[in-house]
């Protein structure tokens, strides 16, 4: 059935003809929106309880402070999931050099970005966008994304300044986020060389996410509530907002702060924990009138490095990278939804 006000719908069917960059969104999930319009249980813009600072921990104070600064970040993993670094080594230059790339990459039309954007060594999942398992609005992310493993990037040839850019953002990161998690490695008295031996520059990776304004961004995420499949993630986001993590049961917005990266646990490291460190869900809010971008460095062991906890009693059997991956694969294609750990529960 169509919604009430039919030229209310004729003007969001028009709303991907404006501009050729634009994934068509609202032509490809037309039924979805037909189905699920009118529905008030979508509303998302008013479940949020508040706006929230995370920790902020100054990287600077490292060599003088080291004991106190490997102390704040083990609690903003175990207590927040999240937390914010300063003085991260991570030049402003840099990151604007490659937001600037990146505007550049997603403003190309879009056929040449779901079609013709392919370097020979990359898989077809390069450029992503929506949700093509989402069987209802709540599965449906208004955004798109470019993923670049390591292993890839030196086969741009024909984009040669983001080639550059991208290069220079995952040497810097890498050893910012393999610090990172030696830390915390550390405070949870695991003294093994674990991370140098199996999270390799090859198997990290970088996305950078684009979200369109939505005109109906009270129906919609802008990227869909999950966890991450990483140890570590470490974002730099513009400041236009709309991260939101779910603290005490309830999700809460969190303020851009042009100075500090993101981090955030991942599932790898909960599961490495025993459920120490927290991989807290989290979402992107869509936005009705402006777009957001962000950049995301994910730090991930090799397909077959063994994830286990030395902590016991273990709360998740072991497994592989590639295992979890592969049950992460299916569970989406079936449901829409990424179970995560709850399917390696002992």
């Amino acid at each position: 059935m169509f919604p009430s006000n039919l030229s209310i719908w004729l003007v969001l069917f028009s709303y991907n003809s404006q501009m050729d960059y634009e994934p068509p969104f609202l032509e490809t999930y037309k039924t979805l929106v037909l189905n699920h319009l009118d529905d008030s249980k979508n509303e998302y813009s008013s479940l949020v309880e508040r706006s929230c600072e995370l920790p902020v921990i100054d990287l600077g104070q490292f060599n003088g402070e080291r004991d106190k600064c490997m102390k704040e970040i083990a609690e903003a993993a175990s207590k927040w999931g999240f937390f914010q670094v300063v003085n991260h080594g991570i030049s402003q230059e840099l990151l604007k050099s490659l937001e600037f790339e990146q505007k550049k990459l997603f403003y190309q039309p879009f056929l040449n970005k779901s079609e013709k954007f392919n370097f020979s060594s990359l898989s077809a999942k390069t450029y992503r966008w929506g949700n093509p398992y989402a069987t209802n609005l709540r599965q449906l992310s208004w955004s798109e994304a470019f993923h670049f493993y390591a292993s890839d990037i030196s086969w741009m040839d024909q984009h040669q300044s983001l080639r550059s850019s991208l290069e220079s953002f995952a040497t810097r990161m890498f050893p910012l986020a393999e610090s990172l998690a030696e830390v915390l490695a550390y405070k949870l008295n695991t003294k093994s060389n674990y991370f140098r031996e199996n999270c390799l520059p090859k198997s990290s990776y970088i996305r950078l996410n684009r979200y369109p304004p939505c005109p109906i961004s009270s129906k919609v995420h802008g990227l869909l509530p999950h966890s991450d499949t990483s140890f570590l993630t470490i974002v730099h986001q513009d400041q236009v907002g709309g991260l939101q993590l779910m603290k005490d049961g309830k999700w809460v917005g969190v303020k851009p702060n042009p100075q500090a990266l993101v981090v955030n646990i991942g599932d790898f490291f909960q599961a490495f924990s025993n459920g120490v460190y927290k991989s807290i869900k989290h979402r992107v809010v869509a936005a009705e009138k402006v777009e957001r971008f962000s950049m995301a460095f994910f730090y991930c062991p090799s397909e077959d490095a063994l994830i286990e906890s030395h902590i016991k009693p273990a709360t998740y059997r072991k497994f592989t990278s590639r295992e979890f991956r592969q049950q992460t694969e299916k569970d989406v294609k079936q449901t829409g939804d990424k179970e995560g750990l709850s399917r390696f529960l002992l």
